[in-house]
């Protein structure tokens, strides 16, 4: 159904907002600069950083640039996300190998012990969360309509360019709008139409899975442009910095 040129179906209220969230975000991101792309407003941040400086126990990526990831953990910031995950019946092992902790530790979050401090929670760069975003969707297609093969992790080849990466995450985008486009009725009903390994895809009908994705994307996107008006407001305080 149609109203004005506006969808009103499952699929296509999935791929206006998602339509909606990558325009602004086009906007948002003109003239991003390298140095911009790379600053770290607080120190420890989470980066891209050349392999041989990685400080994160856990950095990847297939080339000489690496994503930041740090030991296994759940952050203080996800601990809804895995109530919501046990509330909905997902089983406590299920949960522990999504997340890549210990079945203990996932008992502690849903008993609220064993809270990390605040600072433990990283601060990201706007590389990273768009290196995030890249790898995660990268993985998505292969392991949705590609060969579902390839480890999501080795997909990216990550670049210190903002002008690159951003070049190749809108293309990347593009592929991604362009496979959901054509996914059928029974395709979206169909739990593990996406059998992407790092989350709960698997178990979920696809339709899910795309709301799923589309809040991903906007919740960093929207991180991105906060760490873009911080950049550019980092001087406008007479004496201090950002």
């Amino acid at each position: 159904m149609e109203t004005e040129g506006l969808r009103t179906d499952r699929l296509g209220l999935l791929l206006d907002q998602f339509d909606q969230a990558c325009e602004m975000a086009r906007v948002r991101l003109e003239w991003l600069g390298d140095e911009e792309y790379l600053w770290e407003p607080v120190a420890n941040c989470w980066s891209l950083r050349r392999r041989g400086e990685a400080t994160t126990p856990r950095a990847y990526g297939p080339g000489e640039w690496v994503l930041d990831k740090g030991a296994p953990d759940i952050p203080a910031s996800e601990y809804a996300e895995v109530a919501r995950q046990a509330a909905d019946g997902m089983s406590v092992d299920k949960i522990a190998e999504d997340w890549s902790v210990s079945v203990e530790r996932v008992r502690q979050v849903l008993a609220h012990t064993g809270t990390p401090e605040p600072d433990e929670t990283p601060v990201t760069t706007i590389a990273w969360r768009l290196g995030h975003l890249h790898s995660d969707l990268a993985g998505r297609w292969e392991w949705t309509f590609g060969e579902r093969r390839h480890e999501p992790r080795l997909l990216v080849d990550f670049t210190p360019s903002a002008a690159l990466a951003l070049e190749r995450f809108w293309a990347l985008t593009e592929r991604w709008r362009d496979s959901v486009a054509a996914v059928t009725d029974e395709q979206l009903d169909t739990v593990g139409f996406s059998q992407y390994p790092y989350g709960s895809d698997p178990d979920d009908p696809f339709i899910a899975v795309l709301a799923g994705a589309n809040l991903e994307l906007i919740h960093h996107l929207a991180e991105v442009s906060l760490l873009r008006d911080l950049w550019r407001a980092r001087f406008t305080t007479p004496g201090q910095t950002v």
